[in-house]
């Protein structure tokens, strides 16, 4: 398990590998991989600011994680994160999985993005043509939190 919050690009295709050769009982290897959009509520965005709290947002994708091998059986897991400022098409998160098999490798993996939208402390800050502007929660990210609480 691993987690990583960075200013620098990471090259999904090498994570993947090293993950893959990592360990011969993965059979599954999943990954979701989030980048800046240019358009967000209808509005052109030229760049975002992700901002963070140091070893606290750590520590929180820490315990995401965590959860997620204790409710599934996965062999292994990372999470990167970038901060700074960031462009359209820039990757912003890579949240990787892997178990034995595909079913519990696909249900962390989404678990992890759900919890990540929703309890990890990053701040997102959107450069649009008229100004500055934060961008808030969405309902829609607490509804698919929701469904993974017991």
């Amino acid at each position: 398990m691993a987690v990583r919050i960075q200013t620098e690009d990471f090259d999904v295709g090498a994570e993947v590998n090293a993950m893959r050769l990592s360990n011969p009982n993965i059979g599954a290897l999943v990954s979701f991989v989030g980048q800046v959009r240019d358009l967000n509520d209808g509005d052109n965005v030229a760049s975002m600011v992700l901002e963070h709290y140091p070893g606290m947002t750590e520590k929180s994708l820490e315990s995401i994680v965590e959860q997620a091998m204790n409710r599934w059986n996965i062999e292994d897991a990372l999470v990167v994160h970038r901060v700074g400022e960031l462009k359209p098409l820039d990757q912003i998160v890579l949240v990787l999985v892997a178990s034995a098999h595909r079913k519990d490798a696909f249900t962390a993996c989404e678990f992890m993005m759900d919890y990540l939208k929703t309890e990890a402390p990053f701040w997102k800050k959107e450069q649009t043509p008229s100004g500055e502007r934060w961008v808030e929660a969405k309902d829609s990210d607490d509804q698919a939190k929701s469904r993974w609480q017991q």
